[in-house]
């Protein structure tokens, strides 16, 4: 019975502010009154916790499309995201006689490619972002 406070947004790569590789930050959250937790230390109605947040390293999605749909047969696109291999080799082969060209428009578009180190692109707090929905085994059926 607790309530966490909004982690702060940060203007230049609208994600929290010190939002780790790992895709979390530190939140302070706050018990319902009259209810405190019980700790080592000292009784108290606060303590952190972590909460998934967006981890961004500069990489700009919108920087992204546009090179891939101006530049992306010169392999521009790829190198920006930091595939190297890649893009040397739709920079060699014109991206794949142009048919490479229009499947990475459609990845990065789509955000299914994005920066090789992992990070998330920069966008815009209300921008077009999408969530992806996986299934694994941790996955919940509800029973019918």
């Amino acid at each position: 019975m607790y309530k966490c406070d909004e982690a702060e947004v940060d203007s230049e790569t609208q994600s929290a502010k010190g939002c780790s590789k790992d895709h979390t930050v530190e939140v302070m959250c706050h018990t319902v009154p009259g209810l405190t937790c019980e700790s080592t230390e000292t009784n108290s109605t606060e303590f952190k916790r972590k909460v998934p947040c967006r981890h961004t390293n500069g990489h700009s999605y919108e920087n992204a499309l546009l090179l891939s749909i101006f530049l992306g047969m010169f392999g521009i696109d790829r190198f920006y995201l930091g595939y190297p291999a890649i893009g040397l080799l739709k920079f060699c082969t014109l991206g794949f006689f142009f048919i490479f060209q229009l499947v990475d428009v459609l990845l990065i578009a789509t955000q299914i490619v994005g920066p090789a180190d992992g990070s998330d692109y920069v966008i815009d707090y209300y921008g077009p972002r999408l969530i992806h929905i996986v299934k694994d085994n941790a996955t919940y059926y509800k029973p019918q």
